[in-house]
């Protein structure tokens, strides 16, 4: 699938993933880690200029623009899908029956420092796909053939019956986001690139650095 719609054709908020223990990076700050000369949270933050509501889940020392809301889930360190659930509570104001099917998300982790290269990509399809009440959102797969659900967009409505589901189900802390994902209908989007490339270790740093 290749799609190259404007950013603004679809309407959308953002949820950035900004959480995590990096220990991989000795226990370093991984949303202020600076890869080509900006930290990593503000190339991923500049790559959602079209959203109406950007909420970065994060520790509260974290630094956000004006604008930007910063929530974390309660207790901390619950993994992604508790993350995730944090960030789409901040964006209904905690009532997720209120997400109606128009609202889309754009849900990407922090250490994906070159996700501008895939996200007008991504809102082309969801653009695409807006009246099509089979699909739920779309995911970029990168070029190894491995999916990488937070680099996606998702219909707001689907993602918050998922995680509605998965608490019936079993405990939303420590969930993977596989778990939540499963049985959503989605789109793959291939990237060839280096859009979706994430940044786990200080030789990912200095690969990304050239």
């Amino acid at each position: 699938m290749t799609a190259d719609g404007p950013a603004d054709a679809l309407p959308h908020d953002a949820i950035v993933l900004a959480g995590g223990r990096a220990s991989r990076l000795g226990g370093a700050s991984k949303p202020d880690v600076v890869v080509r000369g900006r930290r990593m949270l503000a190339h991923v933050l500049d790559a959602v200029p079209g959203a109406s509501s950007v909420v970065v889940v994060g520790p509260p020392t974290l630094e956000v623009p004006v604008g930007v809301a910063l929530t974390l889930e309660d207790p901390p360190d619950g993994g992604p899908v508790a993350g995730i659930e944090a960030g789409v509570a901040a964006l209904s104001g905690g009532a997720l029956d209120h997400l109606g099917p128009e609202r889309w998300v754009l849900l990407l982790a922090c250490d994906v420092p070159l996700v501008a290269g895939a996200v007008p990509r991504l809102l082309g399809v969801g653009a695409e796909r807006r009246d099509d009440t089979a699909c739920d959102g779309v995911m970029v797969v990168d070029g190894a053939g491995r999916e990488q659900p937070l680099v996606g967009l998702y219909r707001a409505a689907a993602l918050a019956s998922a995680l509605r589901r998965l608490a019936a189900e079993r405990e939303v802390r420590g969930a993977s986001v596989r778990s939540l994902l499963g049985r959503m209908r989605l789109e793959r989007l291939v990237d060839d690139g280096a859009a979706s490339c994430d940044v786990d270790t200080w030789e990912d740093v200095r690969r990304i650095d050239g």
